[in-house]
């Protein structure tokens, strides 16, 4: 029986190392180990890992997927329903914008003048359209009709003066920062400071946020590297990997 090492596994899938090891510690996938530590996949492992990224590109969770690979009782056709769904709402958005950028051929067609800054305004609004859709679909798969619900009655507590953009750009150099620093010692002085500053930041969520919406974004996050391929998360799970250690440190200090 051919025997592949966990390179090779990446090399065939296209999967990264950190993914196939994230995939073994949910238990999706069980390689054998060599005396020295070194993991062996099988070629039965490998269809495996190929089902997986057929049902992961179809839209399904990990959870869902370790459910039906173990053959567990599934409500297949609601999961399918859901996910056809959502590709529709999908396919409607993507609509939307070639509806726009054919309305915007047609007057150049026409002779008319478009000027680059106005076409990039518009791009851009396309941009941040498919952005929030696939971040609707990625929040979906971890969100119970609680959460879901919570999340929908908490926008409207934001201040009406929360300037997203300038948020997102205060996450943006913090996590960078953290991802330099690393590797470091959860209990050690630097690891408290950052972690102190991420609190802060996630002060505006934790205000409003419920136990649902906070287990939901939880569990998003511990999923990264499940649906990173889809939407660039804003931190890597390193960094959120680090935040939870720091935090697991303070609990039992």
């Amino acid at each position: 029986m051919d025997m592949f090492d966990i390179s090779e596994v990446a090399r065939r899938t296209g999967l990264t190392t950190r993914a196939l090891r994230f995939y073994e510690a949910r238990g999706l996938v069980k390689p054998l180990r060599t005396a020295a530590g070194r993991r062996l996949f099988g070629e039965g492992e490998l269809a495996r890992l190929h089902a997986i990224g057929a049902l992961k590109r179809a839209g399904f969770t990990l959870t869902e997927i370790a459910r039906l690979l173990a053959d567990r009782k599934v409500d297949l056709s609601r999961l399918v329903a859901a996910q056809i769904a959502a590709l529709e709402v999908q396919a409607t958005r993507i609509a939307e914008t070639m509806g726009m950028l054919h309305i915007i051929q047609t007057r150049i067609d026409r002779g008319e003048r478009i000027g680059v800054a106005t076409l990039c305004s518009l791009i851009r609004q396309g941009e941040k359209t498919m952005e929030q859709e696939n971040w609707r679909q990625v929040s979906e798969r971890y969100l119970t009709d609680e959460a879901r619900t919570d999340f929908a009655a908490s926008y409207a507590q934001l201040p009406a003066d929360f300037d997203q953009q300038a948020y997102s750009a205060q996450w943006a150099a913090l996590t960078r920062r953290i991802e330099a620093a690393l590797p470091m010692d959860p209990a050690s002085a630097e690891a408290q400071h950052f972690f102190e500053e991420w609190q802060a930041l996630l002060a505006p969520f934790t205000a409003i946020a419920t136990p649902a919406m906070g287990a939901a974004v939880t569990r998003m996050y511990d999923d990264i590297d499940a649906w990173k391929g889809e939407q660039a998360p804003p931190f890597s799970s390193a960094v959120w990997d680090f935040i939870r250690q720091v935090g697991a440190a303070r609990s039992s200090a």
